[in-house]
């Protein structure tokens, strides 16, 4: 799960990161009110959406007067944003958060992440604050620099003030800097975030450390120990159909193809799709209905697919081992029969009680296709679909 920035901030504030003044307005006339009660002379407007480069696309602007931060924060919240990442569509603006601006003596950059390949909490940093982490990865590797934490001895002071000597600060702005990273680390460990990441983490004029811009990704599978998540959770920046699979246990992601798939598993998922790809189709998403899944759960799944206009046939790829084939077959009719299903379909079953599944389905009036084996399953749908064959 994602935060917004002003949600990631508030959690900084909460383990004693610095982060920069700010008030979080719905409105034009609120954000006006903010800047008012901020003070100063000048203020940032911030457009709050899970997305970089907001500032490229006009969703951080600079402003001079209360009547400027009212205009700049009402044409944020009046269209989405769109950025490289959000895609044509963009993403809602629903809320801006409005700043003091800070004197920038330096930028850099600073996460915190979980590294699955060593087990262990890993820490980024590199003086190309500001910048995109991966393009600097590409074209500059030797600017950035890592350190793991070993789970035994915890994060250890000397290797903070390595990395801060590397980042090129000295004195106060290393010890600084050390308690951001104690602080971060115990951050991710106690919230259960995946990532944490501060780009940039700035170093004022007067020499001080601090996190102008904030990024949280929470692990959605500690959700459970986290009531407060729910309350923090912005489903208008997620996408639609992946939001309604949650709620009824279905993993599914969108994709760009016309080719609905619906698998138990998300190895045979991953292989249905490869396959799909090899036959000349394109997939328009990817869903796993799970090991132990029922007919109404099936019957979701089917709403889900059609929902996507995108789609024009559907693969259904189910090995019954747990899941019984017999009540794959009840969904696929159950879903007919509640929605319609305006597509071709091609079902390969196996494994438990495929013979009675595929026998309730050629009983039925539904126009189903049926393969024997996956391949035969890939290669059919894409004809269908309009495909090479």
């Amino acid at each position: 799960m994602n935060l917004h920035e002003y949600q990631a901030k508030r959690l900084f504030a909460g383990y004693r990161i610095p982060v920069p003044l700010g008030i979080t307005a719905d409105t034009a006339e609120q954000a006006r009110k903010a800047a008012q009660e901020l003070g100063g002379q000048r203020w940032m407007v911030k457009a709050q959406a899970h997305t970089g480069g907001r500032g490229k696309a006009g969703g951080v602007v600079l402003a001079d007067t209360p009547a400027q931060v009212q205009q700049a924060a009402g044409q944020m919240l009046s269209a989405p944003i769109v950025t490289r990442q959000t895609g044509p569509a963009g993403l809602p603006v629903s809320c801006v958060l409005i700043e003091e601006p800070c004197a920038i003596a330096t930028e850099l950059y600073l996460s915190v992440l979980i590294d699955r390949e060593t087990q262990r909490i890993l820490l980024m940093a590199s003086q190309a604050g500001g910048m995109n982490i991966e393009e600097v990865a590409a074209a500059t590797p030797e600017q950035i620099f890592t350190l793991t934490v070993d789970p035994s001895a915890g994060l250890q002071p000397y290797q903070c003030r390595r990395l801060g000597f590397a980042l090129g600060l000295t004195g106060t702005q290393v010890r600084s800097l050390q308690k951001i990273l104690f602080s971060l680390v115990e951050l991710v460990q106690s919230e259960d975030a995946s990532l944490v990441e501060i780009n940039p983490l700035i170093v004022t004029e007067t020499g001080d450390l601090l996190a102008l811009d904030a990024k949280i990704n929470l692990d959605s599978n500690a959700a459970y120990r986290h009531k407060d998540w729910q309350t923090m959770r912005d489903i208008s920046q997620e996408d639609a159909r992946e939001a309604r699979a949650a709620e009824h246990d279905l993993n599914y992601i969108t994709l760009d193809g016309n080719i609905g798939c619906m698998v138990n598993g998300a190895g045979l998922a991953m292989a249905t799709l490869d396959l799909v790809r090899l036959q000349g189709g394109a997939p328009a998403n990817f869903l796993d209905v799970g090991g132990g899944t029922t007919a109404e759960r099936v019957a979701e799944a089917f709403k889900l697919i059609l929902s996507d206009d995108k789609v024009v046939a559907i693969l259904v790829n189910i090995f019954g081992g747990i899941v019984r084939c017999d009540l794959i077959a009840d969904g696929i009719l159950s879903a007919a029969q509640q929605v319609g299903i305006p597509v071709p379909v091609v079902v390969r079953l196996a494994g438990t009680r495929a013979t009675e599944g595929l026998a309730r389905l050629a009983a039925s009036d539904l126009q189903v296709t049926t393969a024997a084996d996956l391949t035969e399953a890939a290669r059919q749908v894409v004809a269908v679909a309009g495909g090479k064959v």
